[in-house]
């Protein structure tokens, strides 16, 4: 098994967002060029709004004192550096006015709409890497050049990361279920596996065709010896480690697909539906 190969199915868990079903959705990810001009809208709109409320500062005060100016001049501008943008992107669940215009959302590393604190994160980082002389957003930009997903300084203090909504998201398809295995998965006591192991076998079986005969067999055999910690009693003899890891994952999502439908029909009758869903 070549190293490359084995590492890439190791570490690609940390990058995938998991579903409840355990399912990889690989979002896509805003690019450097795109979030810079998104950035590039926001500042614009950030500047105007700073000379307008200078302006306004300067007629609220003109006959007060220095200390008096100074103060509501520095309330003003931390209210448009990290109050606009945080009020923004809570308000919008993670779009700016630049996000608004280019198709891009902010959203948590799991994928989930960003809160509050997120935005507050952000913002507050934010006020640092970009507006701060010494670096006037060059953090930002190597910051996002070296990040697989883009992240910006703030991103990582807050766990989110930028996705573009004007391209499909991507899903690998589900396994089938192994006719002659159905009965044994139907009746075995399959546990919830870690999601970091459930995404490791629907890669593999995903690009199983692809992988030289020498590291596929002994891939197959390592990811069924993590499974089959998980499964009882264990499946019948004879059959390849391909089939029973199918027939695992097919089981599994089939149990929570079911479950997470009967949470939902608990909620809706409980609670109602989602005004904002």
């Amino acid at each position: 098994m070549s190293s490359s190969e084995q590492t890439g199915y190791r570490a690609y868990a940390s990058e995938d967002v998991v579903t409840g079903e355990g399912v990889a959705v690989e979002l896509p990810v805003a690019g450097t060029l795109v979030r810079a001009a998104s950035g590039l809208i926001d500042v614009v709109v950030t500047v105007v709004l700073l000379i307008a409320i200078g302006f306004g500062v300067g007629w609220l005060v003109a006959n007060a004192s220095t200390a008096v100016a100074t103060a509501l001049g520095l309330v003003a501008t931390v209210a448009v550096l990290v109050g606009f943008p945080t009020a923004i992107e809570t308000l919008t669940r993670g779009r700016t006015l630049g996000k608004l215009a280019l198709g891009l959302r902010t959203v948590r590393d799991d994928g989930g709409p960003i809160t509050v604190r997120h935005a507050l994160t952000r913002a507050l980082v934010g006020v640092v890497e970009l507006w701060t002389p010494p670096f006037l957003g060059v953090p930002a930009l190597v910051s996002s050049v070296v990040s697989a997903r883009s992240k910006r300084l703030g991103d990582y203090a807050a766990g989110t990361y930028v996705v573009t909504q004007r391209s499909r998201m991507r899903l690998l398809p589900p396994p089938e279920m192994p006719p002659p295995l159905a009965a044994w998965a139907g009746a075995a006591d399959v546990a919830a596996l870690p999601a970091g192991l459930t995404v490791a076998v629907r890669q593999f079986l995903a690009r199983s065709g692809s992988l030289t005969p020498a590291s596929r067999e002994p891939m197959a055999r390592e990811l069924l010896t993590d499974v089959l910690r998980f499964v009882a009693p264990a499946p019948p003899a004879g059959f390849h480690p391909e089939y029973v890891l199918s027939a695992v994952i097919a089981e599994r999502r089939r149990r929570d697909t079911e479950r997470l439908a009967r949470e939902d029909a608990l909620r809706r009758r409980v609670v109602g539906a989602d005004p904002l869903a």
